[in-house]
């Protein structure tokens, strides 16, 4: 196997079969939230040390700030690129499980791992490389929304089943099921 098919291997991996069953994501969704997660995990990374080198000034709350900052960098750069890591066995094992479970799973542990950071040394090194993190959070939970439905699917599901028989003379036609119509119409359940 050439250097060439083991690094696109690699790249291949995240996402290949859908775990919700779901519709696929777009190629460049898929290949985007990659790249944005290991661009933020640099960042991450770079600017929680800056955080770290804080200390000079005496802030306590900002060298912990920058060491979660620094271990959240290095999880998301362990997940979203195992090739970095190759000494390292057992992340590509770990990898591997984060990819076999829902999308939601990756981003609510990138939401999650991002926030402590900012709320504990709020400033533009834990806002940058935090954030950045959140945003690649952020674009795998919209994943793991799906695509969105067609018009004529969203306007099916706004019409309710009495106005599908159409309307006579500006009033709503009545159809079969009276809970139905009594449920909907609030001035009936309404009490006088």
């Amino acid at each position: 196997m050439s250097f060439v098919e083991k690094l696109t291997g690699l790249m291949a991996r995240p996402n290949q079969q859908d775990p919700a069953g779901g519709p696929e994501a777009p190629w460049y969704l898929k290949y985007g939230s990659r790249v944005l997660g290991i661009v933020a995990a640099f960042f991450a990374i770079l600017f929680g040390l800056w955080n770290v080198l804080s200390i000079i000034g005496l802030s306590v709350s900002c060298l912990v700030a920058g060491i979660i900052q620094m271990i959240a960098g290095f999880v998301v750069m362990a997940l979203e690129a195992p090739c970095c890591f190759v000494c390292i066995e057992q992340v590509g094992s770990v990898a591997d499980k984060v990819d076999s479970k829902p999308m939601y799973f990756r981003a609510g542990l990138y939401c999650a791992m991002a926030v402590p950071p900012i709320f504990m040394c709020f400033g533009l090194a834990s806002l940058f490389g935090s954030g950045l993190i959140f945003a690649t959070g952020a674009v795998y939970g919209m994943m793991a929304l799906g695509k969105k439905a067609s018009r004529e699917d969203m306007a099916a599901a706004a019409t309710s089943p009495t106005q599908m028989g159409g309307q006579v003379g500006g009033q709503m036609q009545m159809g079969g099921d009276q809970h139905i119509t009594l449920m909907e119409d609030p001035d009936v359940w309404r009490p006088t």
